[in-house]
């Protein structure tokens, strides 16, 4: 059996198309992302959405939309090397990522919904797809995450942040059409709305579970990464320990004196607005901080 127009197949959902957002300021991966967007750092000696790119191109699926915001101009090499279409969200620094959902609301059917800064050690795309689900991951012990209920036959009855021993969103999403659509409408109704401004896409999604419908697919914890500072991608990739690619980096070691694998601990620094400023770090057991534009490192009492 089998449909037109992006309909269910015997065997799944025909995907057609995958939507990549990379529109964040990704602020946690100070000072790297000051100078460049994490989804174009070097992992393993793979630009990291470049990878993902190739990994859905390999299941035959072509038809990639990204959704850039934060320094877009360094993404447009994209559209000529890959074919990709871009699509510009001009909102990232007031909204949160459903800003971006809402700039691809059109091209939303059977619909791969990824993350550009994570990176897949076994490629997870399939062109066929069974159910809608979320990737999730397990944490043994306490976690931070979103952790997610399920029933019996696999559907997400909960979400809630932090817990304990649980399974936890990571990673990317299938959308098949009908929830495309459901989301779609829920999200023109709220999208005005003033408390929306800082909501995930998640956030949504969790408030109105009993009209959209995900299954949880689960994964081995060696199958999706996710580096939310330099500190995590250092364990990942041992090149980060030596050098990091970062001017920024290269210019705190020649002030402190150190090679740039001693620099630990890095956090952003933000001013008004929530605009990262700087950035603070641990040096041989002190405390610095440093301010982008006046060049201005201090160390911290």
């Amino acid at each position: 059996m089998q449909y037109v127009g992006g309909e269910k197949r015997a065997m799944g959902y025909k995907v057609d198309n995958a939507v990549i957002m990379v529109a964040g300021v990704s602020s946690r991966f100070a000072p790297v992302s000051y100078e460049k967007p994490k989804s174009l750092i070097e992992v393993r000696g793979e630009i990291l959405i470049e990878r993902q790119i190739r990994q859905l191109q390999e299941k035959g699926i072509s038809n990639i939309i990204l959704v850039t915001g934060y320094k877009s101009e360094q993404f447009l090499y994209l559209k000529k090397k890959f074919g990709l279409i871009i699509i510009e969200n001009r909102e990232y620094a007031v909204r949160n990522n459903h800003a971006s959902i809402y700039a691809v609301r059109e091209y939303l059917r059977n619909t791969y919904i990824c993350s550009g800064d994570n990176y897949f050690s076994i490629n997870p795309f399939e062109a066929e797809v069974g159910e809608a689900y979320y990737a999730a991951l397990f944490a043994s012990g306490k976690t931070d995450e979103w952790c997610l209920q399920t029933d019996e036959n696999d559907f997400i009855t909960g979400v809630r942040v932090g817990g304990e021993n649980s399974w936890y969103m990571m990673g990317h999403v299938f959308w098949n059409e009908t929830f495309s659509r459901k989301f779609v409408q829920i999200l023109k109704e709220e999208y005005e709305k003033p408390e929306t401004e800082g909501k995930l896409w998640e956030d949504i999604y969790r408030e109105n579970l009993q009209q959209l419908k995900l299954k949880i697919r689960r994964y081995g914890n060696n199958e999706i990464f996710e580096f939310d500072s330099l500190d995590e991608l250092r364990l990942f990739d041992d090149r980060y320990k030596i050098i990091s690619g970062s001017a920024i980096m290269q210019k705190l070691a020649s002030m402190l004196h150190c090679p740039e694998g001693e620099l630990t601990g890095l956090k952003p620094v933000k001013g008004n607005g929530e605009n990262v400023i700087g950035v603070t770090l641990v040096y041989d057991g002190n405390k610095y901080q440093y301010l982008y534009e006046k060049e201005q490192l201090t160390l911290m009492r």
